[in-house]
């Protein structure tokens, strides 16, 4: 069993990300800019957005963080989604989800232009992905290739079963990996809540991503011996033992399905740290365009 190193591969892609930072400034261009919109005070989303701001000061980018209190009404914010729309000293900008209940994310979502949706969330970006066509990827599932493709990873003729059917992870997951193309070319199913015989269909998979949401759901008798495993879930449990009250874990049962696995990310230290990193490279790239 190998560990997929999320925190070293997001340092190597981080350390190249910076590297170019540095030469688009010697050329004479300014650093790419990213914005980050919060609404609200949710500790976890506080706690993502700290680390994309972090993130960018490491590898030179300008940030802008414009943060809202819960009870702005949604015309505010759509108004201030044209404005950095507009901005062209912006090149991309994310709105953190999850949104207060009165405020719409479909709507808020379709008003960021595509070219400066980095989180890949745009109708528009999705499709054109569907398709093949150049779109930002959002920045899980992109990570999540990315991952794969430097530990180099045999994905072609594999079955991979994508464990959740989110428009975030699950679905743009399932398209990435059917690609004709590398990471891709696998026979894709998506398994959810509602399939049948879902042990059975998860342990058939050469390549499982799991991203249900439920705290260590894959155990050992859902995986195949010698699959690739990729846990997308971070979930809290209590844990007394813990001077924080609880630990991090994510949607499998790691301890015991380990062992089976050829390849597989722990939690912490998988996916999350390429999210981060992948939404700093859809970043960089609308930096390119404008170059």
């Amino acid at each position: 069993m190998e560990l997929l190193d999320g925190k070293a591969i997001s340092k190597q892609l981080r350390e190249e990300l910076k590297e170019e930072v540095e030469q688009m400034v010697a050329e004479g261009h300014r650093p790419p800019h990213l914005a980050v919109i919060l609404v609200g005070s949710n500790p976890a989303s506080e706690t993502y957005v700290n680390a994309k701001v972090k993130a960018c000061k490491d590898v030179g980018y300008e940030s802008s963080l414009l943060h809202f209190p819960p009870e702005i009404s949604q015309e505010i914010l759509l108004n201030t989604i044209d404005e950095l729309n507009e901005n062209e000293d912006l090149d991309g900008f994310i709105v953190q989800l999850p949104l207060p209940s009165h405020i719409d994310d479909r709507t808020v979502i379709e008003r960021v232009l595509p070219g400066k949706d980095v989180d890949g969330f745009h109708p528009i970006n999705v499709g054109r992905m569907a398709l093949g066509l150049d779109a930002f990827v959002s920045a899980t599932p992109g990570g999540i290739v990315e991952l794969i493709k430097r530990y180099e990873i045999e994905t072609e003729g594999k079955h991979c079963v994508v464990l959740g059917r989110s428009n975030i992870v699950g679905g743009p997951m399932s398209i990435l990996m059917r690609r004709n193309t590398y990471p891709g070319n696998c026979t894709v199913t998506i398994a959810h809540s509602r399939t049948k015989n879902i042990k059975e269909v998860c342990a058939s998979a050469d390549i499982l991503i799991a991203a249900i949401g439920k705290p260590e759901f894959v155990t050992a008798d859902m995986v195949k011996e010698g699959a690739v495993v990729i846990d997308v879930g971070i979930n809290r449990m209590d844990d007394a033992t813990r001077e924080r009250g609880y630990r991090l874990v994510g949607d499998v049962a790691f301890a015991e399905v380990s062992p089976k696995c050829s390849y597989i990310t722990p939690v912490p230290g998988g996916v999350g740290p390429m999210t981060i990193a992948y939404l700093l490279n859809n970043t960089m790239i609308a930096a390119r365009k404008r170059k």
